[in-house]
């Protein structure tokens, strides 16, 4: 255990946490669900051979200035393209908001087939290429065995080989994945989850292509807005004439309700495969990578390659954007079926309004740091307080501001004790920007406490192996 030498950045293979932006994590026993047992785990339903990549890097140190720059470019990448470019893209952006506005759930019944007739032409495949940060210190076989097995989350082929190599020239492809989306625009605006174009399991960060198919037409699409803490993205494709899907009211949907789903279940093969089920549940609060969300809970079959798809009521509108499902977290355990998860319409039409005006969320708080959460493990072993150390505070922020430093650990918000940086996220994310908050740390063995005022978050926020706030 001597791993742990206060150099927090290299705990855990080289990565470390931040609130908002979880990073790659070395396996560990969690709940998935507040509510369930460690007998399953929380998976989100995109598919492709990005599991490869995490299959040959676990363990693996990360170069810390090479990550650096693949963010920063990342960043300036992100920047360039939610640019506004003219009067008429916004013109757009405002008719494309009209069309997501939610309608009552209440018009006339339909038929499965119909349901399906109604919003097949607005389900579009998406297709995610990755591209692995360079390193000299590896030799990669030059096989992805691409998707479609079963079992394995990625279901990749064995013809994929990797080892340490000699330094010599890094022979790979890069990783793909594939995923559902929903148009919302007859010009080509699209919805999707966060995670089929952004990969934080493994560190990979926004894919370097994006394509879109409608119909039997390929478009390469541009990132409009995405935010992983709530998994959503909006995407923009140069077509005209689209079908695009109407959105229902997801607050009075009813348990019980029937329920269908459009989706690419382990890519692109299976395009376009209808599953029907109901409304199992209603605001769950479900835990996916660290993240907190309110969810609709659905027996409608979910699979890899769903991400992004819709739900749709028996009105035949969107009324989620499927996401996530349970599944076995270990070999011999029992399996879990039917229990799929969908982020609620009226949730989608409010984030997707923010990234059609601005590119990000309007609102979202912001402290200003990287951090670290001080498990049992690392308190007993250097008599530390449980809770979020502090690695890095970012010039200009409010947290610096308010006087936090390197090394100060965060033990409790306005009163309320976090022990992890989920915990700290999630005290924070019950403020909006401008918001005062009261954080109480340890700083060489004194508490402290101090105020400060939440920063509004202003660009598309980052998933990198960094927690930040």
């Amino acid at each position: 255990m001597n791993e742990y030498n206060y150099n927090f950045e290299e705990v855990g293979g080289g990565y470390y946490n931040s609130e908002e932006n979880p990073s790659p994590k070395k396996p560990k026993k969690h709940t998935g669900l507040k509510i369930a047992a460690s007998l399953v785990a929380m998976t989100l339903v995109s598919a492709g051979s990005i599991g490869v990549y995490r299959t040959v890097t676990e363990g693996r140190n990360a170069d810390t200035a090479a990550e650096s720059s693949r963010i920063s470019a990342e960043k300036e990448e992100a920047a360039v393209n939610k640019e506004v470019s003219s009067v008429e893209k916004e013109t757009s952006a405002v008719e494309s908001m009209t069309m997501l506005h939610v309608e009552d759930n209440n018009g006339e019944v339909l038929t499965t087939e119909e349901v399906v007739q109604k919003v097949m032409p607005s389900v579009v495949g998406i297709k995610s290429e990755f591209e692995i940060p360079q390193q000299n210190n590896y030799n990669y076989g030059n096989g992805f065995g691409g998707f479609g097995g079963f079992g394995d989350f990625f279901g990749f082929g064995d013809e994929f080989g990797y080892g340490y190599g000699d330094g010599s020239q890094i022979q790979q492809e890069n990783p793909v994945g594939t995923g559902t989306g929903v148009i919302i625009s007859e010009d080509g605006y699209i919805v999707t989850n966060a995670h089929v174009i952004y990969d934080s399991q493994n560190g990979l960060g926004l894919a370097v292509e994006i394509e879109v198919l409608a119909g039997d037409d390929t478009h390469t699409a541009e990132v409009i807005g995405y935010d992983v803490d709530c998994d959503l993205a909006v995407l923009k494709i140069e077509a005209e004439g689209l079908t695009a899907a109407e959105f229902g009211d997801s607050d009075k949907l009813n348990l019980g309700e029937d329920v269908t789903a459009i989706g690419n279940p382990l890519g692109l093969d299976l395009m376009n495969t209808v599953t029907k089920g109901i409304v199992s549940g209603l605001n769950r609060n479900v835990t996916i990578n660290d993240k907190s969300m309110s969810l609709i809970q659905t027996d409608t079959a979910i699979n890899e390659g769903n991400s992004g798809g819709p739900l749709i009521n028996k009105y035949g509108q969107v009324i989620g954007i499927n996401s996530s499902k349970m599944s076995s977290s270990g070999f011999g355990e029992a399996s879990v079926e039917g229990i799929c998860f969908a982020i609620p319409s009226n949730k989608v039409s409010d984030v997707v309004e923010d990234f059609m005006a601005y590119g990000y969320i309007k609102g979202k708080p912001q402290l200003g740091i990287s951090c670290r959460d001080v498990t049992e493990d690392i308190s007993e072993m250097y008599d530390m307080p449980l809770g979020v150390y502090v690695i890095e505070v970012t010039e200009g922020s409010a947290a610096e501001k308010a006087g936090l430093k390197k090394s100060d650990i965060i033990t409790a918000v306005d009163g309320v004790k976090v022990k992890t940086a989920t915990e700290l996220t999630a005290q924070k994310n019950l403020h909006t920007a401008g918001d005062e908050i009261e954080l109480t740390f340890m700083r060489n063995g004194e508490e402290m406490t101090v105020k400060l005022t939440l920063d509004e978050t202003e660009a598309p926020v980052q998933e990198t192996p960094t927690e930040t706030n």
